[in-house]
């Protein structure tokens, strides 16, 4: 039975609805100043994203678990393993966010949160902490991938993934589709010896 890993490498860059393949790393690794991220394009190409302090939204968000708020720590200097997306998932007024906690030394995705402007203040409207998780805005829907491990999987090869789509349905998300995608055990494992030609 495939179990989550607590700890191991993020080896999918999170790619919507899986390729099978094992890419190195997840989507967007690089650790961010405090409050600044990188621009994502918005559903709304006039209207550019209003950027948000991420990592004081994640401390001051009681749904967070005290587990990811102690791991949110900087890696260098003030700068910290969390990416931003914004986006429309929820039809609201304003762009949504979501936030991805990662560690630093390999950027494992220790949560996921999707947050919703609402009378000038930001409500959680989602979270994942299942290691190693990561979400992502993709044509108005959340995605959100997750890595499976069977015993005996090292931590840079896990056995498989899922790729769950999540729509807005009047104030809550709902899953929409799940894709599972089993990797080969040929790949990136050890190799079988070659026979001696004598």
């Amino acid at each position: 039975m495939a179990v989550l890993a607590a700890l191991g490498l993020f080896t999918t860059a999170c790619a919507t609805g899986g390729t099978g393949a094992r890419d190195e790393g997840p989507a967007g690794t690089d650790a961010v100043a405090k409050g600044s991220t990188a621009p994502v394009a918005s559903s709304s190409p006039t209207k550019a994203p209003r950027r948000v302090d991420a990592v004081k939204i994640v401390r001051d968000d009681p749904a967070v678990s005290a587990a990811v708020k102690r791991d949110l720590k900087p890696c260098v200097a003030d700068e910290y393993p969390v990416d931003v997306s914004y986006g429309d998932l929820t039809g609201g007024g304003a762009n949504d966010i979501v936030i991805n906690v990662m560690t630093c030394a390999d950027a494992v995705g220790i949560g996921s949160y999707v947050y919703r402007e609402e009378n000038g203040r930001y409500q959680n409207v989602f979270k994942a902490e299942e290691p190693p998780v990561y979400a992502e805005i993709d044509r108005g829907d959340l995605v959100v991938t997750q890595q499976l491990y069977e015993k005996g999987d090292p931590v840079s090869y896990p056995s498989s993934e899922e790729v769950i789509t999540y729509g807005w349905s009047t104030a809550r998300f709902v899953e929409r589709s799940r894709i599972h995608n089993d990797y080969s055990n040929a790949v990136g494992g050890a190799s079988s010896p070659v026979p001696d030609a004598n």
